[in-house]
């Protein structure tokens, strides 16, 4: 028992060692009390918190529980202070990179769980996404690391501050691109299959990439933006349109009877209700034009389905032929009338009033 070392007899290095051996039990024990009751409320309930708990217990490892024991079982020996301050600077470093790895637990669980979820569309951004931030974690821990031994990262920091400028200004464009499908990622104004229009190209979205946008327009060509250039255009998201809003207008022609004229915008509506998908808006006679009585009709298709769309519009038109010809009521087309003088220069009579009609074109 008057055996020393480093200052310490047999004693006190028997109650240190095992100080450090039975908190290191307890923390393995806690452990895996901890992971065992995880594990079993996670199969009660649905949620994500207590399947990523039980992820990063499971990444524990024991040889950072050793480190923070050995320092607390320290604290019964008498050290000098440079013994003691690398005692604890170790004890830091291994909680420092525990950290880093249950940062990194969570970072992959993340990733897998919207993959796992059928993301494909968006696998390669969420990988980016994840890299970047796991690389991040680690490149902070690693300088926390060395800023804990004692090491000056001043210098290094900066030398990465200027590195990451000059490859920043070297990839600018990719950059950017890179960006803004994280962009597009994370603010989604458009998915997979969503029918977009980017100024004059039309199409529905078939892949997002790391650098590009790819759309099928409707001849069937493949149209290719860069992630940047398509975030600066105006972007029309028909997929997302709950209601499409239609307006025509319906020509009738001079002639038609004033309560033929009231008649035309009750048949309009009658019509438009019929159909189950339509709502009726208005339908009024709102000029003379230089042929035609105009009438403007306006209606709302209750969805965003392009072909039902046109089908209810198609019915709604034959439905109003339909009503026109039992009324009797006239469309209009342009009519010019040429009325033709004799010789002794005097106009025939008005080709309206006569049959058969004067010469006359279309």
């Amino acid at each position: 028992m008057d055996f020393t070392f480093l200052d310490n007899d047999l004693e006190s290095w028997a109650i240190a060692v095992a100080l450090t051996l039975g908190i290191t039990l307890g923390l393995h024990w806690l452990r895996r009390f901890v992971l065992h009751k995880m594990q079993v409320l996670s199969r009660r309930t649905e949620t994500v918190a207590d399947d990523l708990v039980a992820k990063m217990l499971r990444k524990t490892y024991i040889a950072g529980m050793l480190a923070v024991s050995s320092y607390l079982g320290s604290l019964v020996l008498d050290l000098s202070d440079r013994q003691r301050l690398v005692v604890s600077r170790v004890a830091i470093a291994a909680i420092i990179l525990q950290l880093a790895i249950w940062g990194d637990t969570l970072l992959r669980a993340w990733r897998d769980r919207y993959l796992a979820n059928g993301d494909n569309p968006r696998k390669s951004s969420r990988t980016i996404v994840c890299f970047l931030l796991r690389l991040a974690l680690w490149v902070i821990a690693f300088l926390m690391v060395l800023d804990n031994f004692g090491f000056n990262i001043t210098a290094l920091v900066a030398s990465l501050g200027i590195g990451g400028i000059a490859v920043a200004l070297a990839v600018q464009n990719i950059l950017g691109d890179l960006f803004a499908s994280l962009s597009i990622m994370l603010d989604k104004p458009f998915e997979i299959g969503d029918f977009i229009i980017v100024g004059d190209v039309l199409g529905s979205v078939e892949h997002i990439g790391l650098k590009t946008t790819r759309l099928r327009g409707l001849g069937g060509e493949q149209v290719i933006f860069s992630n940047g250039d398509l975030l600066k255009s105006r972007i029309h998201n028909h997929k997302r349109m709950a209601t499409r809003r239609f307006a025509f207008v319906l020509r009738v022609a001079y002639g038609s009877s004033e309560q033929q004229l009231a008649r035309i915008p009750v048949l309009i509506r009658e019509v438009i209700d019929a159909e189950p998908d339509a709502a009726f808006e208005r339908a009024h006679f709102f000029n003379y034009g230089e042929w035609s009585l105009n009438f403007e009709v306006v209606y709302h298709f209750q969805s965003p389905d392009y072909i039902r769309h046109m089908d209810t519009q198609q019915a709604i038109l034959l439905g109003i032929y339909r009503r026109f010809e039992c009324e009797d009521i006239r469309f209009a087309h342009p009519l010019s009338i040429v009325r033709l003088a004799d010789l002794d220069g005097a106009a025939l009579p008005d080709p309206a009033a006569v049959a058969p009609p004067a010469s006359f074109r279309h």
